[in-house]
């Protein structure tokens, strides 16, 4: 590994100094980070997965700074990004978890979450990924580079050492953002045509089958590619084409918990049909096959944890006694950081925001670093979008949740406490997988990892005080747990808390998700994305799977692999592009929602379904075209 050391030569060199932690830089970070926070909460509550916005950011910082501002500067770009994902991260940690506390609330057992209390999670998470994050850097990103290959931060990289690019790059994102918000504002805010269409089968009861035609569906689903998308709609296929139609065969007559009425008084009542039994029963299946997806993807990274730890503390030793001179080898002191941590842990035991004792506080610290670690090393090797994020959350939340209750804070206030420390442990894991990627993007391109560390929470702080205005508006227009925001993972969280505190869940459906999850393990197909498959309707993955499937043919087609890398990737920014766009049109629909001025904007006339379905089909044939038009830029 010192060979590598000393041979990689980062691409600004340590003893040059130029602009980086600028003001510019700084405010159009903080824009991004509050703009992809946004967006990415949003799809993650939609669809269960949130998409790195590093390459996004880098690529808008690039339009900007080079072609508007006339300013050449890699390491003003690279700050933009470090800052601007925070933001996407600090919201995967966050709505994976504490929108429970709104369907609590909702059910009238707590008073809603404030603001502030939301905020402080956040910010308390991301601080404490960054500060944990930091020791581990000299052992995972210098030491072993050329090992750890971390897919997203060397990407990135590429992006920015490509920058005389960045003008069309930039275009191209902005483009897919502009018409993707023209789509969704169409489809969702004027209603002309409907943005889910679907057929429930007479003859073949429970059964239903629907397709989103959303961009950002489009968009997860060519970014997941064909695999990750298949999966998905496996699952889909087995919970509303043999599950549901089963639960309707075998049931009919019967009132199966939880539900309080029978299994053909679901289908038939107003409101009810297939999206009944969904509800009633497949998402408790859904939940208990996430939980097992997540506890397996752990138990599969165990021997990889324990040498990462024990690596991490052997790091922590080296590097407290160095003073490091050199400008790409300057991180936040040591002390400063387990100051800042100490502070942390004593502020979420006496503030009464958080409701955990100080065993609470010390299990945060204590899961926080280890999970922080395991997470830093994971997307080196697989990349975020595969890093097992809630699979530590529900390892967090069952074993805090047994503590507390063993240590007396049981009932209302032990279920809140569970949650508050799984919400701060995934965040936590997020921002410490996505510090990651950033430092080592800053490795290559030779940024100084101090100023990026500041710029990484900088980008926490600005988030974590957008993230509870978004919860809250997205829980006023639509409600959690309903098809609109389904909130897979908060709601499986909020479930598993419930479960062990006042032993009140339907065991049985979870545990058929349980031994469902542990039949697709044997089959070696990945349980994480055919679990969140299972638990979100049908029409999602559909959505999805359309994406996917535009993948599948540009990959198809002829060329070096120039050629197809340069397909790819312009439809990965493309993409982006389209999450973003439908996103904030997603959080604009959900203001006026709240003000009560949507139904104003509602058009008089309405495309039926097959406008729908043929409007969809031209946007992913768009994409394609998109994806194509890399070859003439060649």
């Amino acid at each position: 590994m010192d060979n590598n050391k000393k041979e990689f030569k980062p691409y600004i060199p340590a003893d040059k100094v130029v602009p980086e932690f600028t003001v510019t830089a700084l405010l159009i970070g903080i824009l991004l980070a509050i703009v992809f926070g946004a967006a990415n909460a949003y799809l993650g509550l939609l669809v269960g997965m949130t998409v790195s916005a590093s390459i996004p950011a880098a690529v808008i910082s690039m339009g900007i700074i080079r072609v508007i501002l006339r300013k050449d500067s890699i390491l003003e770009n690279n700050m933009v990004q470090t800052i601007g994902s925070a933001g996407e991260s600090v919201a995967a940690g966050a709505i994976f978890t504490l929108p429970a506390l709104f369907l609590w609330a909702e059910e009238g057992k707590i008073a809603f979450p404030s603001i502030l209390s939301i905020a402080m999670i956040a910010l308390f998470g991301g601080i404490l990924g960054v500060c944990f994050m930091v020791p581990l850097r000299q052992a995972l990103i210098v030491e072993e580079h050329g090992t750890l290959p971390f897919p997203e931060g060397t990407a990135c990289a590429e992006v920015l050492l490509a920058g005389e690019e960045g003008g069309s790059k930039a275009g191209t994102v902005f483009a897919g953002l502009g018409i993707a918000a023209f789509y969704k504002f169409l489809a969702d805010g004027m209603q002309l045509f409907p943005s889910e269409i679907g057929h429930a089968f007479k003859n073949y009861s429970g059964a239903q089958i629907g397709m989103q035609v959303l961009p950002a569906l489009g968009g997860v689903g060519y970014i997941c590619g064909p695999k990750i998308s298949s999966y998905m709609f496996a699952g889909g296929t087995l919970s509303w084409f043999v599950l549901m139609p089963m639960i309707a065969l075998f049931g009919g007559d019967a009132t199966i918990f939880p539900a309080s009425v029978t299994v053909n008084e679901l289908l038939t009542m107003p409101g009810g049909g297939p999206s009944a039994l969904w509800s009633n029963y497949i998402k408790y299946i859904g939940a208990g096959a996430v939980a097992t997806g997540g506890i397996i993807s752990l138990i599969k990274s165990l021997p990889l944890i324990v040498r990462t730890f024990k690596q991490a503390i052997g790091s922590m030793k080296k590097n407290a006694g160095s003073g490091k001179q050199l400008r790409t080898e300057q991180d936040l002191p040591f002390p400063l950081l387990i100051g800042v941590i100490l502070v942390i842990a004593v502020l979420i035991w006496i503030l009464p925001i958080f409701p955990v004792n100080l065993v609470g506080a010390l299990i945060i610290v204590v899961f926080g670093f280890f999970f922080a670690t395991v997470s830093s090393r994971m997307v080196g090797l697989i990349g975020s979008s595969n890093n097992p994020v809630s699979g530590m959350t529900i390892a967090t939340l069952l074993f805090a949740t047994v503590i507390l209750k063993v240590t007396g804070t049981t009932g209302l206030t032990g279920m809140v406490g569970a949650i508050s420390i799984g919400g701060i442990i995934c965040i936590v894991a997020a921002i410490a997988g996505d510090a990651s990627q950033d430092l080592k993007t800053g490795f290559i391109v030779g940024a100084t990892p101090s100023k990026q560390q500041v710029g990484e929470i900088i980008g926490v702080v600005a988030s974590s005080a957008a993230i509870g205005f978004v919860l809250y508006l997205l829980n006023e227009a639509w409600g959690y747990g309903t098809e609109k925001i389904p909130a897979a993972q908060a709601t499986m969280m909020k479930m598993l808390v419930e479960g062990i505190m006042n032993e009140e869940l339907p065991w049985a459906m979870i545990l058929i998700g349980v031994f469902i999850a542990i039949v697709v393990e044997i089959l070696k197909m990945p349980v994480m994305p055919f679990a969140v498959g299972m638990y979100l309707p049908f029409s999602l993955s559909a959505g999805i799977m359309a994406g996917g499937i535009v993948r599948i043919f540009v990959e198809k087609k002829k060329g070096t692999e120039a050629e197809k890398k340069a397909r790819t990737d312009r439809g990965l920014l493309f993409t982006s592009g389209m999450i973003a766009g439908e996103g904030i049109i997603g959080i604009l629909l959900a203001v006026f929602a709240v003000v009560k001025i949507d139904s104003k904007i509602i058009l008089p006339f309405h495309l039926p379904q097959v406008g729908s379905l043929v409007l969809y089909i031209a946007l992913l044939v768009l994409l394609y075209v998109v994806c194509m038009k890399a070859d003439k830029e060649k």
